[in-house]
């Protein structure tokens, strides 16, 4: 086990000593470090080839299912199975890790746990990766970095 977590120190300071060289925007949102940075980054590639942040979303599968039937629409409906699962998994571990450090992903996350009794922690998560890849998009198209809303 020692020697596990010995190579992991070592590929993360290479990924550190690597992504030093390039310009990097998501790491000015706090809770976001260089490893998950580099790993949204990776997985994303080129954000130019993807239209809107919808589709960033889709392409990570942080999107839910449809389920209707005329006028009927269901709410509860699960996450799609396709998607790229690593850049989800670097999503949604970013979104634990931000909601952590910053108050309004705190308060957005903590709002979307109220609102149900089952599966609070895995949807509000979803949900809060979602925003977050509303985030990450315009960051990465704009090439700036994160100013946290004040209050």
């Amino acid at each position: 086990m020692r020697a596990l977590e010995k190579q992991i120190k070592v590929l993360d300071k290479q990924i550190e000593q690597i992504f030093a060289v390039l310009p990097n925007t998501l790491t000015s949102v706090p809770g976001i470090g260089k490893v998950y940075s580099a790993g949204i980054i990776a997985e994303i590639g080129d954000v130019n080839r993807f239209q809107s942040q919808a589709s960033v979303a889709k392409y990570a599968g942080l999107v839910w299912k449809q389920h209707q039937s005329g006028e009927f629409e269901a709410q509860n409906t699960r996450l799609i199975k396709s998607g790229n699962r690593f850049l989800r998994y670097y999503l949604l571990e970013a979104a634990n890790s931000v909601r952590r450090c910053d108050s309004e992903f705190r308060r957005y996350y903590d709002l979307k746990y109220k609102q149900v009794n089952k599966y609070q922690h895995k949807r509000a998560l979803a949900l809060t990766a979602r925003k977050l890849v509303r985030l990450v998009f315009r960051l990465l198209k704009e090439g700036r970095n994160y100013i946290p809303p004040e209050g």
